[in-house]
């Protein structure tokens, strides 16, 4: 399979020159979490972006400033398995589609689930791609605090149990975002200097006024805003099967369960397609 037939080519992209405004309201609208940015009038790829970019670049406002600039990109006659590499290889969930230097589609790692893997007959286990060090949050826990908890596993989801320690919703990072808001902040700081040894001068003080932005929380609690209809697999469920849950209700991530019920882990689109050898 080629990566002409699985790439999207209805895309969204934002320009350059651009503000972080733009690109916060394109995503929302659109509800993607990551744009292919282009020069200004043209298609010539230039950068990407993403709102984990956006999040670690609170006081930037131009795209420019913010997106990442060494891309990763493949070719529409590239085959599945190489564009499958380089997503694993360089830890990026989706690539631009270049030809003649111009973007002329994107492929997520969604893509490769929805439109390849499911599709596949493929029986492992998906415990053979799951990962077993997953963060988790009671879900009476404030949104600020879940989303530290978030960043500290550098993850884009988290999981949340009820009083009973069961699984009772997920979030992502999205899910955070949307209930967030960039505020600025000021802070004074004083420096006083006075002349050494004489304890009747006058003081004079320098005051340094620093202006900082950064992401405040609404006051909801994790259960006002997890998903609570949870897709839910075992650890034998098979590649292919996972793949088609994934696929149905197009979603990236979904717990795993084990024989009795409990909680054991977490499977990614970025770890599925793992299971698509050379």
């Amino acid at each position: 399979m080629l990566v002409k037939d699985i790439m999207s080519v209805d895309i969204h992209y934002i320009q350059v020159p651009g503000n972080r405004s733009n690109a916060m309201n394109l995503m929302s609208e659109k509800k993607v979490s990551g744009l292919p940015v282009v020069k200004s009038s043209t298609k010539k790829l230039v950068g990407m972006l993403t709102r984990t970019d956006l999040v670690k670049n609170p006081d930037e406002e131009q795209i420019a400033l913010i997106m990442t600039r060494k891309i990763i990109t493949a070719h529409p006659d590239d085959n599945l398995q190489s564009i499958t590499k380089k997503m694993l290889e360089n830890g990026i969930r989706r690539i631009p589609i270049v030809e003649n230097d111009e973007l002329v589609g994107l492929v997520t790692a969604s893509d490769i689930i929805s439109k390849a893997l499911w599709k596949t007959d493929i029986q492992e286990p998906v415990e053979n791609y799951m990962i077993k060090n997953i963060p988790t949050t009671w879900e009476r826990t404030p949104l600020n605090i879940a989303f530290e908890i978030m960043r500290y596993y550098n993850l884009k989801v988290l999981l949340s149990l009820n009083k009973d320690g069961k699984l009772s919703g997920i979030l992502t990072e999205t899910d955070f975002i949307e209930e967030s808001e960039i505020i600025s902040e000021r802070t004074v700081h004083n420096t006083s200097v006075g002349t050494e040894g004489d304890k009747w001068s006058w003081d004079s003080k320098n005051v340094l006024y620093v202006i900082k932005n950064h992401l405040k929380f609404s006051d909801k609690e994790v259960k006002d805003v997890a998903t609570n209809d949870l897709s839910i697999v075992t650890t034998k469920t098979s590649v292919n099967e996972c793949a088609n849950k994934m696929r149905q209700r197009n979603i990236e991530q979904i717990p795993i369960i084990d024989v009795e019920g409990e909680l054991v882990g977490l499977v990614r689109a970025t770890d599925l397609i793992k299971a698509i050898k050379d």
